[in-house]
């Protein structure tokens, strides 16, 4: 290792090259950040030869683990035999993929357009929505993350995301289902409620409403079991559709394919990206036969539907599918959540755990109830220190969040979960928070 270590240029170069090079908003994790290396698997390695145990997957992206032997062979062979002919000439590896996605969507969603990130399937759902329904205006959620593109953008409910000044004004949005004061039902009725006065006040306007089935930056913010279809009745009255973000939750994550199917919903559109190339970019929107006919004017992605990214993408559907990853995911999301909840009856600062399979949150909050991203921030500082890489979201920035590859074993989420006691049982010793990093 010490032959490699003299290749890096280390964390401290590459932070004064960001700051020279990129523009202001490059933003990274923790005061002493490590220079990531190598991945394998569910481990990373900084430049130190430092050995990580990753908790985050990159935000839910590489479900089926860093560098997967068996998805990075798949590539290579693609990236030597063709690497690039854009979606106007017929290549094979798209045409499987699209066929292989009609057998795992759910329902009759079978027709599928490829593209290169979450933003972009997300603003091109809402390009169909608009398009099918004749219709401009949307509905969407507090505390929800659409992507960084202008419709995008307007659609998100996040105040730190929504950086652009003149966003779209026909967004309507309805409260976040979970506010952190009332019983989840009792708040996502609320939240319900101001769905059915916004299509009153807006009747006729409304193209479609679009919410992430599980709101990741957002918290790990997850509906209760009825929301969904009371959700799809509600916009069914003025014949709105549903647009369902599996950006974050699509292929295995939450115990199945899609985190929609807990729900026995089948939304009129589905977005998703991430996962589906476990590091390699590629991103879809799909929708059914008597929605999907509505986009039939030329319309082309020069990279969507790469031949590289979708032999990558088919094989990650064969590994998801060989390996059990759905059933893999449930099991040990059950055994985290359960170490996770016996954490929280044993200490205050930690307000709920939720979530569902391997996408599961712990909110942070002070002993008087407020949130709390500063002591985050520190535990995630100890954390990796500890050789451990945890991931944080929530509006205001106090949710810790594990989702780990789908590839980790018990023994991982044991040791994991044994540091994380550690670090909070001392700082339940402590009044100084400015030293949990030195605890």
């Amino acid at each position: 290792m010490e032959k490699d270590i003299k290749k890096y240029i280390g964390s401290k170069c590459i932070i004064e090259k960001k700051n020279k090079y990129l523009f202001p908003n490059a933003m990274h994790f923790y005061r002493n950040p490590p220079q990531i290396v190598k991945g394998d698997m569910q481990y990373l390695f900084d430049d130190r030869g430092n050995k990580y145990i990753d908790f985050f997957s990159g935000v839910s992206v590489v479900n089926c683990g860093h560098c997967n032997p068996f998805i990075t062979e798949q590539t290579i062979k693609q990236t030597k035999k063709l690497q690039h002919t854009s979606i106007i000439y017929l290549t094979q590896p798209m045409a499987r993929l699209a066929e292989k996605m009609a057998g795992i969507l759910p329902g009759e969603i079978n027709r599928t357009f490829f593209c290169n990130s979450g933003t972009e399937a997300n603003e091109g759902a809402m390009l169909l929505a608009r398009m099918h329904t004749r219709r401009k205006e949307f509905i969407a959620f507090e505390g929800g993350l659409h992507g960084r593109s202008y419709l995008t953008m307007s659609v998100t409910g996040i105040p730190m995301w929504r950086i652009d000044p003149y966003l779209d004004d026909g967004i309507h949005f309805a409260p976040n289902i979970y506010d952190g004061k009332n019983p989840l039902d009792v708040s996502s009725v609320k939240s319900l409620d101001k769905v059915k006065e916004i299509i009153k006040e807006r009747k006729g306007k409304i193209a479609a409403c679009i919410i992430e089935t599980i709101q990741g930056n957002g918290g790990i913010i997850t509906p209760p079991d009825w929301f969904f279809k009371e959700l799809k009745d509600i916009l069914a009255e003025d014949n709105i559709l549903l647009i369902a973000d599996e950006v974050q939750t699509g292929f295995a994550r939450t115990g199945k394919m899609f985190a929609i199917q807990h729900y026995n919903v089948v939304p009129d559109i589905m977005t998703m990206a991430k996962a589906l190339g476990n590091g390699i970019p590629i991103a879809a929107f799909s929708a059914g036969e008597a929605v999907a006919k509505s986009f039939n004017k030329p319309s082309a992605s020069t990279l969507g539907g790469n031949p590289v990214s979708c032999a990558a993408a088919l094989a990650v559907l064969d590994y998801i599918k060989e390996n059990n990853l759905c059933e893999r995911a449930e099991y040990l999301g059950e055994y985290l959540q359960e170490k996770l909840e016996g954490l929280k009856e044993k200490y205050e600062i930690i307000k709920d755990v939720r979530g569902r399979g391997l996408m599961l949150g712990m909110e942070i909050t002070d002993i008087e109830g407020n949130p709390d991203p500063e002591t985050v921030d520190g535990i995630l500082e100890y954390m990796k220190d500890q050789g451990m890489i945890i991931g944080k979201n929530g509006l205001n920035r106090n949710v810790l969040a594990f989702q780990p590859p789908l590839v980790i074993n018990e023994t991982d989420i044991e040791e994991m979960t044994e540091k994380l006691d550690k670090v909070l049982r001392r700082l339940k010793e402590t009044d100084d928070k400015s030293k949990i990093c030195d605890l």
